[in-house]
């Protein structure tokens, strides 16, 4: 009987404890505001505006940046494609010096892959296999 009571007392004990610090954190975080202002003011200039009049498109808008020029934009895409080249080349095919050799490994490479696979032995672990 006294088990089931001190069971009782210290495991609920434990659970008020926790939902009391819960509660206390979240009245804190509460009154830990930093805005101390009230709501801040748009921007005078933001959104549309009338003006009374219509826009003239006949106006050519101002650019954000200065434009490539054809030459310009020749030397970029050169330089470009001089990358891609020298990128293709890197991880490209190696250079074959005997492709009959190779095509023989890969003739044979498959028969033998199965032999081991069907023999059911593993030529790495068992030096004794064929």
């Amino acid at each position: 009987m006294t088990i089931k009571i001190g069971e009782t007392v210290f495991f609920d004990a434990g659970r008020f404890c926790r939902i009391g610090a819960a509660i206390v954190l979240l009245g804190i975080a509460g009154c830990s505001s930093t805005n101390t202002g009230g709501p801040v003011p748009l921007a005078t200039d933001a959104g549309p505006k009338d003006t009374g009049s219509f826009p003239n498109l006949n106006i050519k808008p101002q650019v954000a940046a200065p434009q490539f020029t054809e030459a310009e934009r020749n030397a970029k895409l050169a330089e470009l494609k001089a990358d891609e080249n020298a990128q293709g080349a890197k991880v490209g095919a190696a250079n074959v010096s005997n492709q009959a050799a190779l095509s023989d490994l890969a003739k044979k490479h498959g028969p033998q892959t199965l032999k081991q696979i069907e023999g059911k032995c593993d030529p790495a672990l068992d030096p004794s296999c064929k």
